[in-house]
């Protein structure tokens, strides 16, 4: 099953990735579990397949499987956490929200 992408964008390469998700689940459980025995249990395989998509394979140019799976697992915690970090700070309702009223409180 081989395509040839001559003429197709970046959006036919992001869905070409949306359809080895399936078979990437034991790598993203993996890192997860990673995450975990380092201290970091609050993350979902969503919100790393959502930094993945964004980051790793912003510009992807081919999707192949072990070239997936070797992105997956060469994700570093810390890139993890600042990107994590960085998307929640995005979300300008948060300082809007009771959490973030008692945060400015306590700060001030």
């Amino acid at each position: 099953m081989h395509d040839n992408h001559y003429g197709r964008g970046k959006e036919m390469e992001k869905n070409k990735v949306e359809d080895f998700r399936q078979k990437l689940k034991p790598f993203l459980k993996s890192k997860l579990e990673e995450f975990y025995l380092c201290g970091y249990d609050q993350f979902s395989e969503e919100e790393l397949w959502t930094f993945l998509i964004t980051k790793k394979w912003k510009k992807i140019e081919e999707v192949k499987l072990h070239r997936l799976v070797e992105d997956i697992m060469s994700v570093k915690a810390a890139d993890f956490m600042n990107y994590t970090t960085i998307e929640f700070y995005k979300k300008e309702s948060w300082l809007d929200s009771e959490e973030g009223q008692q945060l400015l409180k306590e700060l001030l």
